[in-house]
């Protein structure tokens, strides 16, 4: 499942998601951009990039990480590094949100400062444990949408269309909720896909 692709998506239409994953929100956070950003000379891409509407504010990077991978962090700095060493005219400081699926996938060890993580500069965040789907918001909601499976995500995703119907962007919305149960359930038929939902997509 490509769910890079649709966290950028979700970030791309509304940036602001990203603040909800945070204990800190930026004064101006309704200004803020969002980007994907490849590093080249060292060929890093990092996730997602919000850049703030002057250089007075911090710039937030975004990973997400779903499978397991022992030199994350140490990748996530160096990517920082080099945008920072690059573009720090562009900000005033800077903090990364690294995006996992549950504990079990972060990676146990890092030569990354630990002071990066105890300050907030680098925070964790575990969908798992944000809660239930639908005491989230709904673009959170679709962030854990990604990482069910079978019935439960099925239910989940008619749950959060319900909920779609009094959104200002419920067309996107259904989108996202679309486009997400399409990776999952890749050996379904349209047909097959409509009826699971209980709705017609375009």
């Amino acid at each position: 499942m490509k769910r890079d692709t649709i966290f950028y998506r979700i970030f791309q239409q509304s940036p602001v998601l990203l603040f909800d994953l945070m204990p800190l929100l930026p004064e101006n956070s309704l200004r803020y951009t969002f980007e994907s950003v490849e590093v080249k000379e060292a060929s890093f891409r990092i996730d997602g990039v919000l850049t703030p509407p002057d250089p007075s504010g911090d710039v937030f990077f975004t990973e997400i990480q779903m499978q397991p991978d022992r030199l994350l962090y140490e990748r996530v700095f160096a990517e920082i590094s080099n945008y920072v060493y690059r573009r720090t005219e562009l900000f005033a400081d800077w903090r990364s949100v690294v995006i996992y699926p549950s504990r079990s996938v972060e990676q146990s060890t890092t030569k990354v400062p630990p002071e990066l993580f105890s300050s907030g500069r680098i925070v964790p965040v575990y969908l798992d444990e944000l809660g239930e789907i639908e005491q989230l918001p709904i673009g959170l909601g679709l962030m854990v949408l990604t990482t069910l499976e079978g019935n439960r995500a099925i239910s989940e995703a008619k749950r959060l269309l319900e909920r779609s119907s009094r959104s200002v962007d419920t067309n996107g919305i259904i989108e996202m909720i679309s486009t997400i149960m399409v990776y999952k359930f890749t050996e379904l038929s349209r047909e097959e896909f409509d009826a699971m939902l209980g709705f017609k997509t375009d």
